[in-house]
Parts: C-alpha cells; sequence; structure tokens
C-alpha cells in the first residue's frame, strides 16, 4: 500500500501546481503580449464602452438584432438553455421569436430566416450573426433610416469577417462592430 500512496501524493501535488499555478501564469503571461493586454477587444462609442467579443442586446428596429442570449447577455453567467430540441418551453420561446421576426420584417417569409437569429449559442454570449442574417434585415433597416439597400449590402460586405485562415467556421459578422458602423453611415 506504502507502494502506490506516496507515488499517488507526489502525483497530486505535481499536478496541483503545474494546473492551478504554473499553467494560468502560462495563460495571463500570453495574454500580457495581446492588444489590450489580454482584456478583450473594447470599443467606446459616445461615452460608453463595449466588449466586442460578448454579445450585446441589440432589437430596435432601426439596427441589425443580435443572436438571442439565454442568459439576457449577463457575462458572468455564460450558458446556454439545456432545453433539447423538442422541449416543449424552448420550442414556444422560438417560435415566439419568429413570430416577432416576422412582425418586424414584413415580406421575409418564415423560412428566410436564419437559425441564428432565432437561437441562442451555447455560451448565450455570442457576439456575431451570419452574414444571412444580416443580409435579411436589409429591407427594413432600409426603409426605418432611409438608406439605400446596397448601401447596407456594401457595409454588410466590409464588416464580414473571413473564416479562419479561409477554412475554419463560416463568414461572420459582429453585430456591435456592424451597427455602430451603421450608426456612422451618413
Amino acid at each position: 500500500m506504502k507502494k502506490h500512496i506516496l507515488p499517488a501524493i507526489k502525483l497530486t501535488v505535481l499536478s496541483i501546481i503545474l494546473l492551478a499555478v504554473v499553467y494560468p501564469l502560462v495563460v495571463w503571461g500570453m495574454g500580457q503580449f495581446s492588444s489590450n493586454k489580454g482584456k478583450g477587444k473594447v470599443i467606446t462609442q459616445n461615452g460608453k464602452t463595449y466588449y466586442a467579443n460578448i454579445g450585446q442586446s441589440f432589437t430596435e428596429d432601426k439596427y441589425f438584432w443580435s443572436r438571442p442570449s439565454a442568459v439576457d447577455y449577463n457575462a458572468a453567467g455564460s450558458a446556454g438553455s439545456n432545453k433539447g430540441p423538442s422541449n416543449e418551453e424552448y420550442l414556444k420561446q422560438v417560435q415566439a421569436r419568429i413570430d416577432t421576426f416576422l412582425v418586424h420584417n414584413p415580406g421575409i417569409a418564415k423560412s428566410e430566416i436564419p437559425v441564428d437569429l432565432v437561437t441562442a449559442s451555447g455560451s448565450g454570449l455570442d457576439p456575431h450573426i451570419s452574414v444571412q442574417a444580416a443580409k435579411v434585415q436589409v429591407k427594413r433597416i432600409a426603409k426605418i433610416r432611409g438608406i439605400a439597400e446596397g448601401n447596407l449590402l456594401q457595409l454588410i460586405l466590409a464588416k464580414t469577417e473571413k473564416p479562419l485562415f479561409g477554412l475554419f467556421g463560416p463568414e461572420k459578422i459582429n453585430v456591435l462592430e456592424l451597427n455602430i458602423a451603421l450608426d456612422n453611415l451618413k
């Protein structure tokens, strides 16, 4: 028994030192070399500070809407809804989001609504929407703001982030950055 206890204690102490002290220090140190010292991408607009890497709530018709959040955009409680696709409450919630979107975007068919506009992400804090999710909102925003649809489509194209290395992930748009650029359009 002594033959097994001493190596187990040594391994436990080594694991604690490596995983609770060394690894966090290495990650923190790497963050110090990034822009903004590892504190995320900060955007200041009209005296307010926003984190561009955390989803923001945009529900006014004059803005591109964000992806819904299961945690009401609260970064302290990042989580999904943990409800499966057959859960009745979840299905009612998604249907309510679809109905709301259709009311605010007349002329759009239910089949044209991208899934990321009616379902929350796994973290509940996704700051991005798909390019299609932005394009399906163009008519509403153009009408309210009196901006040509072509100008809005150019803005979407300018704010589209390409996949990592051109291979990994879909094209996406940061909603906060898109809406700030929208406010800055003349």
